[in-house]
Parts: structure tokens; C-alpha cells; sequence
């Protein structure tokens, strides 16, 4: 071969595998996420798009998510909005242009829901809600903590306690999840029930915007100190139980103001039994990512998948936490290994 086209073709072969390569480089990193080394087909993958990890409880719901499925043969993409409406909607929007094979989504409202559910029915995916709510019934399942009981029994464990006490003739002051949240709302309507039957008045209520321990100490300090006669602090969360309490201590309100809460943290295992906290309604998140995932794959082989699921809620005080142990552990904690 004449020395020029020798070298012609040397560069065309160069120029034909540099090529090759930048397509492959271009490739989308979840075309490879997606197959399997053993059989080299594709995956099917599931995508969980929460309000915000930042929240212990929603961190525990995805890994129960991610533990089923993986134990049921799928890939699995899990992404928080940090609670911002619009970078929810980006992450639908990357779920769809990905084809994800389902959607399981805890959003960060209610009617926020119902936009996502409409733009995934639109490109063919099924949708599972993870607690919250939506303001539309177009997913396949709904999976829910039962809020409105949960709410109900740990108000009598506090009603109960401010009788013991004798502070039945005080007043209790909430600091809530917000009210357009179906949850929300459940929560509140469970526990005035228990504060009516008991003939105890709820004092005011603050809702949270951004959770952090700043607002919750602003909200507990500014209800500490506008309601002489407060007996009681009832958060709708978990994860600031501290900023509470060191609203109590800093008012000098130590041993006169009671605190409970919805959901729990690990440190609860010690500070209800030691009476730091009258109790805890105690959710079970690592269970509803389970059963989100079961849902949404029955749905995906054809079968049919219930409606709406109500979970239990745990109502915990220092009288029972020892005989529900090792469930707390296990669905509340996710104090479990997870692949």
C-alpha cells in the first residue's frame, strides 16, 4: 500500500474509533445504571421523589423503599425537592424524560399532588403517593400512617397525663405540619377530638414554613409566653423535639410544660422512659416504603392493587414502648441493614 493512503487510513480508523467513543461517552449514565452484568438486559427502575431527606422521616421512607426495591429486581432513583414546589416539578420532568416504569412520590403538598399526577399520567406512568396526600384520586395507590388515630390516641396519652397533674384547667398549644397537607389535617382533627372529650382547651396554633430549629423555638417561645396558663407543647413532627424543649428551659417553664409529638427519633427510647416526653405518635415509614413499592410493582404485573392503605400509627408512652420495641427499631427507625 503506497506510504500516503497508509497513512490516510491510519487516521480513518483513529478518526472512526475516536468517533465511537464520544458516542459512548454521550450515552445517558442511566442506560448503563440499567443494565444487568449478568444477563446484560435492562432493569426495570423505579424512581421516589420525596419533599425533603433533610427529615429524618422521609430519609427512613426511602430506605425502605430502596431495601424493597432492590429485594424485588428493581433499579431504583430516589431525589428530594427539598421542600421547594419547583424543583418537584424538575424532578417529574427528569422521571418522565428518563421513562421511569413507575413513580412513587411523598410531595411536598397536597395540591401540588395533583399536578404531578396529571403530568405522569399524561406520559404513561403509574404513581404511587407516599403519605401527604393529593388533591386527585389518579394514582394507583395511596399509602397513608392512619393520621386521624394516631393524632386521637396520643392526645389521650397526653390528656391522661395532664390529669394525673391536675392541669386539666390548662391549656395546650400546637405547632403543626402545614393545614393544606391532608396529613395535616387529620392530625389536627384527631387530637382536638381527644382534647374535646376531655374537656381541655387548645390554646393557639402555629404551622411551620421551613422546619428548622429556629422556627420551632420562635414558635414554642412566642406560645410559652403569650399563654400563662399553657400545660402542653403538641408538635406535628419529630426531628426539632430540641428547639422545644429549650424554648421550656429558657422560660423557665422546665417541669410545668409538657411536650409530645408525631413521629419519633432514636434519642425517644430514652427520653420518654425518663419522662423528658410524655410520648410519641409514632409512624411507620421504613413499613409504607415498603409497601409503596409492593403496590406499585403488583400494579406493573397486572394485578389489582388497593386504593387507598391506611398504616397504623404507634401511640407510645413510657407505659407501653418497651412491648413495641422491637417494631419501633424496625418500621420507625429503619434500624435495619438495607442493601
Amino acid at each position: 500500500m503506497p506510504k500516503d493512503l497508509s497513512a490516510t487510513f491510519v487516521m480513518l480508523k483513529q478518526l472512526m474509533l475516536t468517533g465511537l467513543l464520544s458516542c459512548m461517552l454521550a450515552l445517558p449514565a442511566l442506560a448503563t445504571e440499567r443494565m444487568t452484568t449478568a444477563e446484560n438486559t435492562v432493569q426495570p427502575r423505579l424512581v421516589y421523589i420525596t419533599s425533603d431527606t433533610r427529615i429524618p422521616f422521609w430519609d427512613i421512607m426511602a430506605r425502605g423503599i430502596r431495601r424493597q426495591a432492590h429485594e424485588l429486581g428493581y433499579g431504583i432513583d430516589i431525589y428530594s425537592a427539598h421542600n421547594d414546589a419547583r424543583r418537584e416539578l424538575e424532578l417529574i420532568a427528569d422521571a418522565i424524560k428518563q421513562k421511569a416504569e413507575g413513580l412513587i412520590i411523598s410531595p411536598t403538598n397536597s395540591s401540588a399532588a395533583a399536578t404531578l399526577i396529571k403530568l405522569a399520567d399524561r406520559a404513561g406512568i403509574p404513581v404511587v403517593i407516599a403519605d401527604i396526600g393529593a388533591d386527585s384520586d389518579g394514582y394507583i395507590s395511596y399509602i397513608s400512617s392512619d393520621n386521624y388515630t394516631g393524632a386521637y390516641r396520643i392526645g389521650q396519652v397526653l390528656t391522661h397525663a395532664l390529669e394525673v397533674r391536675g392541669w386539666q384547667q390548662g391549656r395546650v398549644g400546637i405547632i403543626a405540619i402545614p393545614q393544606k397537607r391532608l396529613n395535616g389535617q387529620a392530625r389536627t382533627a384527631g387530637f382536638m377530638k381527644a382534647l374535646d372529650e376531655a374537656g381541655i382547651h387548645n390554646a393557639a396554633m402555629r404551622q411551620q414554613v421551613d422546619f428548622s430549629h429556629d422556627e420551632t423555638y420562635r414558635f414554642s417561645r412566642e406560645l410559652i409566653e403569650s399563654i400563662p396558663d399553657l400545660r402542653a407543647l403538641w408538635l406535628q413532627g419529630s426531628d426539632r423535639y430540641q428547639a422545644a424543649l429549650d424554648a421550656i428551659a429558657d422560660t423557665g417553664r422546665r417541669g410545668e410544660i409538657l411536650l409530645v409529638t408525631f413521629d419519633a427519633e432514636p434519642e425517644f427510647l430514652q427520653l420518654i422512659p425518663s419522662g423528658v416526653l410524655v410520648g410519641a405518635a409514632m409512624q411507620q415509614p421504613f413499613l409504607m416504603g415498603e409497601q409503596a413499592v409492593k403496590n406499585l410493582h403488583q400494579h406493573l404485573q397486572g394485578l389489582t392493587v388497593e386504593h387507598e392503605q391506611k398504616l397504623p400509627v404507634l401511640a407510645i408512652s413510657a407505659d407501653n414502648l418497651d412491648d413495641n420495641l422491637k417494631t419501633i427499631r424496625r418500621n420507625v427507625l429503619g434500624q435495619e441493614a438495607t442493601p
